[in-house]
């Protein structure tokens, strides 16, 4: 890679959103084929306050920003295609909206957020360690192996959500986009023009990629998880959660590392995330190229007025 850049993105309904050094961009390819992009100032967390930006602390800091971003700009999305014609609003939205008026937004993010923080809680930690338990009632004792189950489990679990979600014809486009970010990306790092016939040409596997990021915290989390011991139920499940935010800070410090390292060491670790992509990510056509380079073109503040929507 030629350019040292720190662009990403994120695969949204029928688009990309792209985080640049100009801000965030999301484009749409709407129903009537033309692309709205709508692109706002961002200045992350860890740039305002010193503390913030200690490693590690930064990592867990920006994974909460990122799953913030990813739902306002996954809603932003999927407004383009809500049929609410002719259908009278519930006596609930019209409650939620004059009750928290302006700040509903926000409200419907957070809980949006709470939920999805309970099941991913509910799924990769509570059912793999229950799971894992039952070996401890045939008679392995030892703590370490014990992890080791546990985050083999939480790893064909997360496999196996993913081939089955991925069989969904909308999710199915989804994991396009998601192949068509990361091919502009890696024709951006590369210094070629930004078009669909530069960009098709490149890997739809990228090193910085959030699955990737996904398989390495299950690594990581065997590791710390193992030093906790194992003892009751709730304590292994409240042990867990206070070490997810340092299981995603130093994966997060990983990521990076991976994304700036040519070495075999950051190869050989990123390979594991670069297979799983090969469930995440599907070959894009053109007009999903073209999504992409406009979100990617705007969060870098590279003018371009083709057939754009600006929102």
């Amino acid at each position: 890679m030629k350019k040292n850049c720190s662009v990403g993105g994120q695969a949204v309904i029928e688009g990309v959103m792209m985080m640049g050094s100009k801000g965030i961009a999301t484009a749409v390819r709407k129903v009537d084929g033309k692309i709205a992009v709508n692109s706002e100032e961002f200045v992350p967390y860890s740039k305002r306050n010193k503390f913030l930006r200690i490693p590690i602390i930064r990592g867990f800091v920006s994974l909460i920003e990122s799953l913030i971003i990813g739902i306002n700009t996954l809603n932003y999305s999927a407004s383009f295609f809500e049929d609410n014609e002719g259908q009278e609003e519930s006596k609930f939205d019209k409650w939620f909206e004059n009750t928290f008026k302006d700040k509903g937004e926000k409200i419907l993010t957070a809980i949006t957020l709470t939920i999805s923080l309970l099941l991913s809680i509910l799924l990769f930690v509570v059912l793999p360690n229950i799971c894992a338990n039952l070996f401890k009632k045939k008679g392995i004792e030892n703590t370490v192996i014990l992890n080791i189950i546990e985050g083999i489990i939480r790893v064909g679990i997360f496999l196996i959500y993913i081939i089955f979600i991925g069989r969904m014809k909308d999710i199915n486009r989804l994991f396009q986009y998601h192949g068509a970010e990361h091919k502009t990306i890696f024709c951006y790092e590369n210094e070629e023009e930004l078009t669909p016939e530069n960009a098709q040409k490149y890997c739809r596997f990228h090193p910085r990629c959030g699955t990737n990021f996904l398989f390495l915290v299950m690594i990581v989390s065997i590791l710390l998880f193992s030093l906790t011991g194992w003892d009751s139920l709730w304590k292994r499940i409240l042990y867990r959660i206070l070490l997810l935010p340092i299981v995603s800070g130093i994966t997060y410090e990983l990521i990076k590392w991976m994304g700036r390292s040519s070495s075999s060491i950051a190869k050989i670790m990123a390979a594991p995330g670069l297979a799983l992509q090969r469930f995440t990510t599907r070959e894009p056509d053109f007009t999903q190229l073209e999504v992409a380079i406009k979100a990617l073109k705007t969060a870098e503040g590279i003018q371009d007025e083709k057939n754009i929507d600006e929102v």
